[in-house]
């Protein structure tokens, strides 16, 4: 493969100051401040208040001090995630070419179910609020017919009346001639009462139909609840007089403008569990581990992501649910149901299942004493003795009810299956950690990758707990457990680049192209994706250039994402047929082990990202400062079940334990933010990082 090299533009000194990430998650919101001058940190987590997030967020953020006094705060969000799954978005109005008014729901002929003749997806767009209009653009950009913006107007009025909160205009061929689009979207503004409407030239100026109008429309579903939460943060941020800067993160582990994440919401999708992908990542390649597999283990959710060589995979499209297609590069991410608050029931079948409901944050477990009655996956590590009933994190109870857990297992689960409580919980953990291993197995094995060259980040609240497990249900060589695995998706916030995306499809042959003209097509991609990064106003050291391709051989339907040399610099100097044959060549080589000689090749795509590179954050800043001992840092004994039997099992308190301090299983190391579980049949060591290398003895 070409190798490529970032495309840099060192950028003034940067400016230092105070920065919060905060990652709100369904159980816990998670906080990490960072003095960029100091260089010192402090973590912080408090339950999440589920329906009003700015709660939470703001009484983190209020055990740093006054929010006066801080200079920047990074948000990385679930909204959006979860309105999609929830479909709990807005009522969305659609404007399209007379003729094109059932693409959502013609997709690309994919179904649910393999088998069977009937089917159950609902567009989140309704029949009655898709309308059609008169215009027509041709594939070569020529208007055929002109918009008829007096019709527009009319459809506009007729969906605000059926109750449309948003509008998204997409028009056919619009990506290769916008004016059509640009037409009606003036003409709708004029009756339009809200900013919630875009046109998909705007958000997607790229081929493919159906992939164009579901992320134009998903975006319009997402902007007024993302705009509405976005606007509550910002006034609950103002009326504690802060006047730093308020950022989002993205799926692809950018990081953007609050402004930015109003017009484009479905770029958020991922956000939460991307910031925490990107902070993992920072952190195995730090500690000597370039392949890794991320899981974060949450309140309601385990998501999986795979980093070979040091770096995230990146997608150009993703499924949030089914039919749900979102075009924009996103960290490639699995998610399932798993979380701590997953409620183990015992189904209509008499099988075990953990999830995918959630106990959420309140009620919560039943161990939290606030009105759950259900047992989850917390619950069964409580009554196991993994967690320290009386250390709960987040340090807003005082103890954990563990007679309460056993009394609810042993109703839902223990007495269905006619099994011991012990024995139950057990089951419990076994279950969730089977569904755990599926998808790491799904992220590795099934993409081509033995799992015994990669290690596991596990992290979130409960990802520890679980780290042995992972290790031998899916042979991994290790597991890497962050220096506060609790709060690696809000460190993840602080360390994350600004980075804007951006595609056109120029559709040209390649044998023959003019080279100068497209060198001048990407130089002007280029200013207007670094012109978004600059607005966003954060301390950045340079930027980065980058172009990829978007090519195949003529005749395939398919297309190959080639990256173009870094030598070429923003303004695409260099730029020749030859140079862009040779990256395609070597690329598809590489992917699929020949090639088609004389075959005609052809430029779908041009993508240009910007990427504004943060100062580097020195992880050995987390490293252990204290002195005490391995026995020091001791605290105790306790009885805990493995493989069905107890152990005594050694507590330590895992910040206290030095560098190279090596703990044999079993064990628990506490701390609070998190808890790492070490099996009987593997050891712990500390690295220089402070993080914890669990593996086989």
């Amino acid at each position: 493969m070409n190798k490529v090299l970032p495309v840099t533009e060192t950028t003034p000194t940067p400016r230092v100051g105070t920065i919060v990430g905060v990652d709100v998650g369904g159980t816990f919101t998670d906080l990490f401040y960072f003095d960029e001058a100091a260089r010192a940190f402090r973590t912080g987590k408090v339950p999440s208040n589920r329906g009003d997030e700015a709660v939470g967020f703001l009484e983190g953020l209020k055990g740093f001090g006054a929010l006066a006094a801080l200079d920047s705060i990074v948000h990385g969000t679930t909204v959006g995630t979860n309105a999609l799954l929830e479909r709990k978005g807005a009522k969305v109005g659609l404007i399209t070419t007379a003729g094109f008014r059932d693409v959502l729901e013609m997709r690309r002929r994919d179904r649910r179910a393999t088998w069977g003749l009937t089917g159950d997806f609902v567009p989140v767009v309704e029949r009655d609020f898709r309308l059609e209009v008169a215009e027509r653009v041709l594939a070569s950009g020529e208007i055929r017919e002109a918009v008829d913006t007096d019709a527009v107007k009319a459809a506009a009025r007729a969906l605000l009346e059926k109750g449309a909160q948003a509008l998204a205009i997409v028009f056919m061929n619009a990506y290769a001639n916008p004016a059509n689009e640009i037409a009606a979207l003036e003409a709708a503004r004029e009756v339009w009462p809200n900013e919630h409407l875009e046109r998909s030239s705007a958000i997607l100026p790229e081929i493919r139909e159906f992939e164009r109008t579901s992320t134009t429309a998903l975006n319009a579903y997402l902007q007024p609840g993302v705009g509405s939460y976005l606007a509550k943060l910002e006034e609950a941020l103002a009326s504690e007089d802060f006047a730093g800067k308020f950022h989002i993160v993205q799926s692809n582990g950018g990081v953007m403008s609050t402004e930015v994440a109003r017009r484009l919401p479905a770029r958020t999708a991922l956000s939460g569990p991307a910031a925490g992908v990107i902070a993992a990542a920072a952190i195995a390649e730090a500690a000597g581990f370039p392949d890794v597999i991320t899981g974060d283990l949450g309140g309601t959710s385990f998501d999986v992501s795979l980093i070979t060589g040091g770096k995230t995979a990146l997608a150009a499209q993703t499924t949030v649910d089914f039919g749900l297609v979102i075009r924009t590069p996103m960290i490639e991410i699995t998610t399932i149901g798993a979380g701590g608050g997953s409620i183990a029931h015992v189904d209509a079948g008499g099988l075990l299942q953990v999830g995918p409901e959630s106990a959420g944050s309140r009620p919560g477990p039943v161990c939290y004493g606030q009105g759950g009655a259900r047992p989850t996956l917390t619950d069964a590590n409580v009554v196991l003795g993994r967690i320290n009933a009386d250390r709960p994190i987040g340090g807003k109870l005082d103890r954990l009810d563990v007679e309460a857990a056993k009394a609810a297992i042993d109703q839902h689960v223990a007495g269905p299956l006619g099994l011991g409580v012990m024995e139950a919980a057990e089951a419990i953990v076994r279950v969730a950690d089977g569904k755990m291993a599926g998808a790491i197995r799904l992220m590795s094995i099934e993409r081509g990758h033995d799992p015994s060259r990669f290690a596991a980040v596990p992290f979130g609240g409960g990802g520890a707990l679980h780290a042995g497990a992972l290790i031998k249900d899916v042979g991994l060589k290790a597991a890497l457990v962050p220096r506060y695995p609790g709060v690696t998706s809000a460190l993840g916030c602080v360390i994350a680049d600004i980075r804007h995306d951006q595609v056109q499809t120029v559709n040209l042959g390649l044998q023959g192209i003019d080279a100068p003209a497209l060198a001048d097509r990407m130089a002007a991609e280029a200013a207007s994706a670094r012109a978004v990064v600059e607005a966003a106003r954060l301390s950045v050291e340079r930027i980065d250039t980058v172009f990829e391709l978007d090519m195949h051989y003529v005749g395939q339907t398919h297309t190959l994402a080639v990256r173009l040399p870094a030598s070429l610099g923003e303004t695409a100097e260099g730029l020749s047929e030859s140079m862009i044959a040779t990256a395609f060549e070597e690329a598809y080589q590489a992917s699929f082990s020949r090639l088609l000689p004389g075959v005609p090749m052809r430029i779908v795509n041009l993508r240009t990202s910007a990427i504004g590179v943060r100062p580097g954050f020195d992880l050995a800043a987390l490293a252990p400062t204290g002195e005490k001992t391995v026995e020091e840092a001791k605290t105790g004994t306790r009885n805990v079940w493995f493989s069905g039997a107890w152990h005594e099992a050694a507590i330590y308190a895992r910040l206290d334990l030095p560098v190279d301090a090596v703990v044999p299983g079993p064990a628990i190391l506490e701390q609070p933010d998190a808890t790492v579980v070490v099996d009987p049949d593997l050891s712990a060591r500390i690295d220089r990082f402070g993080n914890v290398i669990v593996e086989r003895k």
